[in-house]
Order: structure tokens, then sequence, then C-alpha cells
């Protein structure tokens, strides 16, 4: 229930950022003031609620929740059909208020996030839309009445605090293991019905081409980059301001400026320019990376950190381009029915997919919660293109060509074989061990979380309004 409500925490920090009215930055005093004059029963907005345009009705710490940060996140509960456990009026500022338990945490503890895994949670999150908008990137920009770019740029600070509340998780329960007798005495004296039951997984291989981008497209992209370069370099703009106006990647919203990052965490070719940078008043070269192109900038250097700013532009590619990479993909999937090769050996020597391609074709299932890699997906967390072509697909069998967005934003055309299939069936702890000890070890967690919370509150400033003091909150200690 806590993901579900996670979730729908960022779903509706989503929908917030379309609301026309929010209420701004405001000092301590200020939201304690505003807040004391929400519990009095002001006449005025007795007799005319409407004229209230928001309002601060909690405070954690110096953080405030507002009216219509619940309401926001209610509206998507009722959209996704989710039912809340208890009243929705208590469940959701709790949910609220207990993210700003933990962003304050990450801020005492130093917690960092990068641009970069900021831009790849993003960019995850805009190519699932893509794939509900039917591979089409136009129909999600009409749908949304926003470009992408926007759509990124509104979206940066909730999912920055997202990424910073999964890793303050993980960092207060990261020495908590579990032994295989601790599994075995835990499910041992469960009745049936209270053992898990594993849903269907499966195992998938795949294939990917990415369509060729035409000289034309790469020479306009290019030409684009070196009048950027020239701007700055004649003093007409500064390199922070293009990267607003014109890069499509995350950062855009911080003027391209990617944060201290460590060499490990970005491309090889991007990192391979940015830290031979040596003066912060050049523009590198234009550089290709999985992403895109990109110029360069250089802000500062700490050790084996690195903070730049770049701007990132993508080729366009035609229809025309992914109708004959998926061609030569059908052409392909022919050849292995007919024996002439094995996928395994296609996916080695043919697929464009680094991540997969040195283990013959085989995706990875990387876990958020435990950050465990396993070949094995439920049907739930398969890209949704892959998952419509594993539908039709037996053990064994290779799927025709289709479009997808891969994890890098780009399209590309893809096959898949179907490796294995197992079905949902009860837990036993000789064929489900893995998942059963992850069961043990999430239970393990939430009682090591809660406690914190509990704790936490303790020691932490909460004021709410009156109307919210009868509730019947999962966690004591919230009404002082």
């Amino acid at each position: 229930m806590q993901d579900k409500n996670m979730r729908l925490l960022i779903s509706a920090c989503l929908m917030l950022l379309l609301m026309p009215v929010r209420v701004g930055a405001m000092g301590y005093n200020a939201i304690t003031d505003t807040l004391k004059s929400t519990n009095s029963e002001s006449a005025a907005a007795t007799t005319n609620p409407a004229s209230i345009i928001d309002e601060v009705v909690w405070v954690v710490g110096d953080e405030p929740i507002l009216k219509s940060d619940i309401e926001a996140m209610r509206l998507q509960a009722e959209a996704e059909g989710v039912r809340w456990d208890g009243n929705p009026d208590c469940v959701i500022p709790e949910q609220l208020a207990v993210q700003k338990l933990f962003l304050h945490q990450a801020a005492i503890d130093s917690i960092e996030v990068t641009e970069s895994e900021i831009t790849q949670s993003i960019d995850d999150q805009i190519n699932y839309w893509i794939q509900l908008a039917d591979g089409s990137k136009e129909k999600l920009e009409e749908y949304r009445k926003q470009t992408v770019s926007q759509m990124r740029q509104q979206m940066h600070d909730d999912f920055r605090n997202r990424e910073l509340i999964q890793k303050m998780k993980m960092h207060l329960v990261k020495d908590l293991k579990v032994s295989p007798a601790e599994v075995r005495n835990y499910f041992k004296d469960l009745p049936e019905d209270s053992i898990p039951m594993v849903p269907t997984t499966v195992e998938v291989q795949i294939i990917t081409r990415q369509p060729k981008v035409s000289v034309e497209e790469v020479n306009r992209v290019k030409d684009l980059l070196r009048e950027y370069t020239d701007r700055v370099n004649k003093g007409e703009t500064t390199f922070a301001t293009l990267a607003r106006l014109y890069s499509e990647d995350g950062s855009a919203r911080q003027g391209g400026e990617i944060g201290y990052t460590p060499k490990a965490h970005l491309d090889p070719d991007f990192a391979s320019v940015a830290f031979n940078l040596t003066d912060p008043n050049k523009v590198s070269k234009i550089v290709e990376s999985q992403f895109g192109f990109h110029i360069i900038q250089l802000i500062d250097k700490r050790g084996e950190r690195i903070n730049v700013r770049h701007i990132l532009l993508k080729p366009r590619v035609t229809r025309d381009n992914i109708d004959t990479a998926k061609a030569q993909l059908d052409s392909i999937a022919n050849d292995i029915r007919d024996a002439k090769f094995t996928f395994d050996e296609a996916a080695t020597y043919i697929s464009d997919d680094k991540d997969t391609k040195s283990n013959h074709g085989l995706m990875a299932n990387t876990s958020e919660q435990t950050q465990t890699r396993t070949s094995k997906f439920r049907m739930q967390d398969l890209p949704t293109e892959v998952a419509r072509a594993v539908e039709k697909l037996k053990v064994g069998e290779v799927s025709e060509a289709f479009e997808m967005i891969n994890n890098k934003g780009k399209t590309v055309a893809a096959i898949i074989k179907l490796k294995s299939r197992v079905e949902s069936h009860r837990a036993t702890i000789t064929e489900d061990f893995q998942t059963m000890k992850d069961v043990v070890l999430e239970k393990r967690r939430n009682d090591v979380l809660n406690t914190w919370i509990a704790d936490k509150l303790k020691n932490t400033y909460v004021r709410m309004g009156d109307r919210y003091k009868d509730c019947d909150f999962q966690y004591k200690g919230w009404v002082k």
C-alpha cells in the first residue's frame, strides 16, 4: 500500500504543476500565522469557501502542506480507482507529511541525487507516457497541451524529491539482512492462504535496431549547436540561457547544470570530454552520446566529481527510417525461425542494445526497492510495447518487429523472444526462495522505517488544522 501511495503522491505532485495558483515561498512565521488563521472559524470562509484559493492545513518542520496538495492526490486516486485504507481526509495528509519527514532527514544527512539520476527517472516516466500514447510523442504533447521539454521542466523538482526519499529510505535500511533460517521460520507456521502468490513471470530476450538518422538531420542539429557556441563565445547570451531555451535534457530548467557527478554516472563519451575541460569560459566541441548531441561548459571540479552545463539536442528520425529498421528486423526474425542462426547469436552480433547484447539479449529487471537484478519480469514491469508482444507469444517464439521508446528516450525497432514463462502460483521455499526472502526483508524494512518515523515525530515540529486532530492516524505523535 505504501508503494501505491507513493506513486499517487508523485502523480498528485505532477497534477499540481498544472494548477494556476500555488502558495509561494513562505517564511516560518508566515506559515504558522496562516495555519492559525485556518483554525479560526472565519465567518467569511464559512459563508463563502470559494473565496479561499488555497490554504496551509499542516506544517511539518518548516514545510507546509496545502489543501490543494491533498485535493490533487484525492482526485488522482479517484481517477485510478484506488481506495484508501481509511478516511482519505486523514490518510492523504499523513502520507504527504511522512514524505516531508524523509526529505528533512535527507537534507540533514546530506543525501544527494545527481541531475543524471533525475533525468533518467523523468525520461522513464515520459517514455511510459509516450508508449501509452501509441508510441507518439506528438500525441502525448497534444493530449497534455505541453511540449516534452515543458513536461521535463515541470516534473523536475517532484522527481528530485522522489529520488531523495527513495535514497533516504535505502540509507536507513542499508544494513538489513535476513538469513535462510529466518525465511523458513517466518513461513513455517503461516496458513497456506497467507503464503504469497507469485505472479506470472517471464524471461524475455530482445534485439533492437536504431533507425538511421539522415545526414541532413545530423547536420541540422550540429549547425544549431555550433550557432549556440558562437553566440556564447561572442557574449551575445549565456550558455545557461540557451540551455533553458533549447536543451532537450531534464537539466534544462537548471540552465543545463547537472550537479556534481562522478565519472561513472555519466555516458562514457560525454564524461571523456567533460572531465578534460579546464576553462569555464570555453565551450566544448560537439559530443555524440547515446542520448544525442551535446555541447558542454565546465562549472567546477571537486576531486572525482564534476559539475558542468550542457545542451542536448536529439536528431529526429523519419517514419521511413523506422519502417526500414522494422523491415530489417522482420527479415532477421524469419532467418531465426528458419534456423539460419539463433536468437542468441543475432542478439550478440546484430543488436544495437548495449545493455543486453553481451547477455544474448536477455533483459534485466532491476528492483528500485531492493536494488537487485533478475531476468524475471512480472508483466506490469515490462515496457508496454514489449508486454504487448509477449502476450502473443508461446515460449520459444520470436515476435514480429515493433517500435518502442528505449530507456535512452530514443525510438527503436525491436523483436523479442519469449525465453520462459512461469504461471502464477503459491510460493514454495524450494522454487521461490528469493521471492519469499524478499517478503521477509520487505517486512523488516517496513518495521525499521515505521519505527524511525515514530521516533522522528517525537522531535519534529508539527501543527495541523483543528479538523484533522480527531483523525485515526497510522502513526501516533502527529497531534502534539
